[in-house]
C-alpha cells in the first residue's frame, strides 16, 4: 500500500451492515448496534478511509423495559442515513417492533425520540427516499422469517413528506422467489439516479451472498436486476449489504460489509461508476447501459486507489482509554440499557464499576451492566489494570471476551478474605461458567490483565499478579465465537452474587489494545 492507495478492510471490526451520506465536504456513518446502548454509531469521514468515532444516535433502546437485559441480536437492525430538509434522518427495523425513525439538525444531536412509523413484527432493513423532482417521498423494507413468516422479498410504501406516517398499505415491489437463483434478499438502500428508481440490494445470505442492483421507472416497479458485486475469485466472501455515496467532485463509491466470523462484519470500501455491466438473471432486464459497475468490474477490491479527496491523517475509531474522571470513551456500550450507578465519576482516572448484585453472577451473557467494545479484526493484544475494592465474599470483576460462548480473567474475593486471581469461561451450549484455570492469590487486591488474541480470533489469557513473576499465562487458548448477528466483544464488569446493600466497586485503569 502507497500512501495514493488504501487497503480494505478500512474498518476492521464489526461495524455491521453500513450506510453512509455526504453532507457538504463531510461523511457521515452508521451502522446497526443490536441490543446494545447506546445504539446507532455515527463515524465521521472526509476521505471515506480514514474514519472515527463521534457519537451515538440513539441514547436508550425502547421500550426501556423491554432492553433492560441483553437481546445481544435484537434491538436495532440495518439502519439507513439520510440527509434531507436540512436534518439528518435514521430509519431502522426491530424485527420484534417495527421500523422506527429519528431525526436531527446535526449529526452530534440533538435526536428526536424514536418514532415508531410502521408497527409489525419481522419488518427490517428500512429505506427512505425523498424525490427532490416530485416531492413525494417513499420507503422500502425487508422482511425476517424469524418473525413474520416471510423472507426474500421487499415491500414499498409512499410516506408522509414529514417522515412521519405512510400513506399507503404497501406492496411488494421485489419478490425474490421470482428471480432464478435468488434467496435471502433483503437489506435495501432506495435511491433516484438519471431518471430511474434504484434499489441497492443483497441476496445469498451474509456469508457467501452478493449485491443485487434493481431499476424501475415508477417506484412500485416492474424492476429488472442485475449481480453488481460478487466474491468471483477473491478472498472476500459474501461481500454485500451497504450503502453509494458520491463525492463533492462526483466520484461514486460503495461502503459494504464482509462477515468474518468471531470479528463480525468488517466494512469495505469499492470504487463505483455507470455503464454496462452486471450479471442478469432476468428475463426483463434488456438494457445493458447505466448500470452500477462496482469494484473490479464485479470483484472486490483488495487495494485500490483513494478516493480524489483532500489527504488527511491517519484515523480510527478508538479503543484505548485512560477513563477520566471515571468517564468511559464513546466506543463503550452497554450489553443493554444502562442503569443507575453502574459506573462513578470522580476526580481522577480510572472507571469505577459498582460490583452490581446478581442472580446470574455466573453468567456473563446474562448480565446487562458488562461495557462492551468491538474485537479488533487484526492481531493484537488487550490489557487493563484492575483493583478489587469490595469486601463481599463472590464479588468479582475482570476483563472479558463475550460471545455465544466467553471467557474472562479477573479478581475475585473468596469466602476467607483473600482476593484470587480467576480464570473462568462457559461454552456456548453452557448455563454457567467453570474454571479455566486454579485461581491463584492476588497478594495486594490487584492484577494486570491480558487478552492476547491472535488469528482465527484465538485468545490467549494471562495475568500479572504483582508477585514479582510479570504476566503469567492462563489456562488454554479460547477461540472467540460470535452471537448469531453480533461480533464477539471485549468486555469489563463487576459483579457479586444477589443480597442486600452495597457490595463495593472495582477500579479498571489503562485499557489499551496494542497491534501484535
Amino acid at each position: 500500500m502507497t500512501s495514493e492507495t488504501y487497503r480494505n478492510p478500512i474498518l476492521d471490526a464489526d461495524w455491521s451492515d453500513p450506510d453512509v451520506v455526504c453532507v457538504g465536504d463531510d461523511f457521515y456513518l452508521t451502522a446497526s448496534s443490536f441490543g446494545r446502548a447506546p445504539g446507532l454509531p455515527l463515524l465521521h469521514s472526509r476521505d471515506l478511509v480514514n474514519w472515527t468515532l463521534v457519537g451515538h444516535a440513539l441514547e436508550r433502546l425502547e421500550p426501556a423495559a423491554e432492553f433492560g437485559r441483553p437481546r445481544h441480536d435484537c434491538g436495532v437492525w440495518a439502519p439507513s442515513l439520510r440527509y434531507h430538509d436540512e436534518r439528518f434522518w435514521i430509519f431502522w427495523g426491530d424485527p420484534d417492533q417495527g421500523v422506527f425513525q429519528i431525526n436531527a439538525p446535526q449529526i452530534r444531536g440533538p435526536w428526536t425520540r424514536p418514532h415508531l412509523l410502521k408497527a409489525g413484527k419481522g419488518l427490517i432493513d428500512p429505506c427512505p427516499l425523498w424525490d427532490e423532482e416530485t416531492g413525494e417521498a417513499y420507503l422500502v423494507h425487508a422482511w425476517a422469517k424469524s418473525r413474520s413468516g416471510v423472507k426474500n422479498r421487499l415491500t414499498g410504501h409512499r410516506m408522509r413528506p414529514d417522515g412521519t406516517g405512510l400513506l399507503d398499505e404497501g406492496k411488494v415491489i421485489v419478490d425474490g422467489d421470482r428471480i432464478p437463483g435468488w434467496f435471502t434478499l433483503e437489506g435495501p438502500k432506495l435511491y433516484r439516479h438519471d431518471g430511474w428508481f434504484w434499489i441497492l440490494a443483497p441476496a445469498g445470505g451474509v456469508e457467501t451472498g452478493w449485491q443485487g442492483a434493481f431499476r424501475s421507472r415508477g417506484f412500485f416497479g416492474p424492476y429488472e436486476e442485475r449481480i453488481v458485486l460478487e466474491q468471483k475469485d477473491t478472498d472476500v466472501n459474501g461481500p454485500h449489504q451497504g450503502g453509494w455515496v458520491r463525492t463533492p467532485s462526483g466520484e461514486d463509491w460503495f461502503l459494504h460489509f464482509q462477515q468474518r466470523g468471531a470479528y463480525g462484519r468488517v466494512v469495505h470500501l469499492q470504487p463505483m461508476r455507470w455503464g454496462p455491466g452486471g450479471t442478469s438473471r432476468s428475463s426483463e432486464a434488456e438494457s445493458e447501459g447505466g448500470w452500477p459497475v462496482l469494484g473490479d468490474d464485479g470483484a472486490p477490491v483488495i487495494e485500490h486507489r483513494r478516493p480524489a479527496l483532500p489527504p488527511q491523517p491517519p484515523a480510527a475509531p478508538a479503543t484505548d482509554d485512560d477513563f477520566p474522571g471515571g468517564r468511559y470513551g464513546r466506543q463503550w456500550q452497554w450489553t443493554a440499557n444502562p442503569g443507575d450507578g453502574w459506573a462513578t465519576q470522580h476526580s481522577g482516572d480510572g472507571l469505577r464499576l459498582t460490583c452490581v448484585r446478581s442472580a446470574d453472577a455466573h453468567d456473563l451473557r446474562k448480565l446487562p451492566h458488562v461495557l462492551t467494545q468491538r474485537l479488533p479484526g487484526t492481531p493484537c493484544a488487550a490489557e487493563v489494570e484492575l483493583r478489587l475494592d469490595s469486601d463481599e465474599p463472590g464479588a468479582r470483576a475482570g476483563l472479558a471476551v463475550l460471545g455465544d460462548a466467553f471467557g474472562w480473567i479477573g479478581l475475585q474475593r473468596g469466602t476467607d478474605g483473600t482476593v484470587h486471581l480467576v480464570h473462568r469461561f462457559a461454552e456456548g451450549v453452557a448455563e454457567r461458567e467453570r474454571d479455566a484455570a486454579h485461581p491463584r492469590i492476588a497478594p495486594e487486591g490487584r492484577a494486570r490483565l491480558r487478552i492476547e488474541i491472535g488469528a482465527g480470533a484465538r485468545c490467549r489469557f494471562s495475568a500479572d499478579v504483582g508477585d514479582g513473576d510479570g504476566f503469567r499465562p492462563s489456562g488454554p487458548v479460547f477461540t472467540a465465537t460470535p452471537w448469531r448477528w453480533v461480533g464477539a466483544l471485549l468486555g469489563l464488569f463487576a459483579l457479586a452474587p444477589a443480597g442486600q446493600g452495597h457490595a463495593g466497586t472495582a477500579a479498571f485503569t489503562r485499557f489499551r489494545i496494542n497491534a501484535s
